[in-house]
């Protein structure tokens, strides 16, 4: 196991220096729109929050950070915060497989499909899409998440926007819960699934849905998407430990220890490959611990989509 404090030293001085964990420059980020012709103005936003475009990013960086747990060579990631942020992002970015990029925008891309097929009424303004500060959060950083949030909130009041569509369980729960309490930003929170209707006859499928903690114990959404799923013939089997009392995928924990995140996936995995259908997840950092552990699963958007 690393040093907690070590850990969240490095994350929150990337997110104070250039508002995102990794230090990587938005415009190399959040490139899925490019191309799309999305209208800029509407009835609600859809805010990513960065979190499916991180994900590459998070899988090769916990590829190292496993590389070296537990080992002398530990003792110096503390040293990692002397490094200019943009300089360490860029050079994340630059190894980081643009195959995995590629997937983690074809997931937005078809959430924005899905939207456009259900009739919603939304916009996406890349400029106000930033990152929630939600992990600075989960690793018990407060002071540093209130700072950024009330950045990312003024500048989305300053705008006025009102409605956001979000599209993963941590900044849905960022935006819901930890806004409001912490720094007094309201919006209307919304996820894409909730928005999700259309007519399907693409013939019928069976499918294990794994429940993040944030969509199944903390915003018991879990249902709304197995509805959705079932209104296009997709049967979702149940499976031990849903809803209110699902299991973790291992993350957040895989930034302090890899190991411990490794266990408890694995853990998970068991459970879910007992019914024997294909793993669909809801969440980017469960799609990746998942597929760490040899999972074969694909994202609840590419399902949906694939009913279009």
């Amino acid at each position: 196991m690393y040093n907690p404090k070590d850990i969240i030293d490095i994350i929150a001085g990337n997110v104070r220096k250039t508002r995102n964990p990794f230090g990587i420059p938005k415009s190399l980020v959040n490139r899925w729109h490019h191309g799309l012709d999305l209208p800029r103005q509407g009835e609600a936003m859809l805010f990513t929050g960065l979190m499916y475009q991180f994900a590459p990013y998070i899988e090769k960086s916990t590829h190292y950070l496993a590389k070296y747990e537990d080992t002398t060579v530990a003792e110096y990631i503390r040293f990692a915060k002397l490094v200019p942020s943009t300089l360490s992002g860029l050079g994340l970015s630059m190894i980081t497989p643009g195959v995995e990029k590629k997937k983690s925008n074809v997931i937005l891309q078809n959430i924005a499909r899905i939207l456009k097929a259900s009739e919603v009424d939304f916009f996406y303004r890349p400029d106000l899409d930033d990152y929630s500060g939600v992990l600075l959060y989960d690793l018990g950083d407060q002071e540093s998440f209130v700072r950024h949030a009330r950045y990312v909130a003024g500048k989305l009041k300053t705008a006025g926007i009102k409605h956001l569509i979000t599209v993963d369980p941590h900044t849905t729960y960022a935006l819901k819960v930890l806004f409001p309490k912490y720094v007094g930003a309201d919006f209307e929170v919304t996820t894409y699934f909730e928005l999700t209707h259309f007519q399907s006859q693409n013939g019928h499928r069976r499918i294990t849905l794994h429940d993040p903690c944030f969509y199944g114990r903390y915003l018991e959404l879990s249902d709304v998407p197995k509805k959705i799923l079932a209104g296009l013939d997709i049967e979702c089997v149940p499976i031990r430990n849903a809803g209110l009392f699902t299991n973790c995928c291992g993350g957040p924990a895989e930034s302090i220890s890899p190991k411990l995140s490794d266990e408890v996936g694995n853990r998970r995995l068991k459970e879910l490959n007992l019914t024997g259908e294909k793993i669909v997840a809801m969440c980017p950092i469960c799609l990746g611990n998942l597929r760490k552990t040899g999972a074969d699963v694909e994202d609840l958007s590419t399902v949906i989509a694939g009913q279009l």
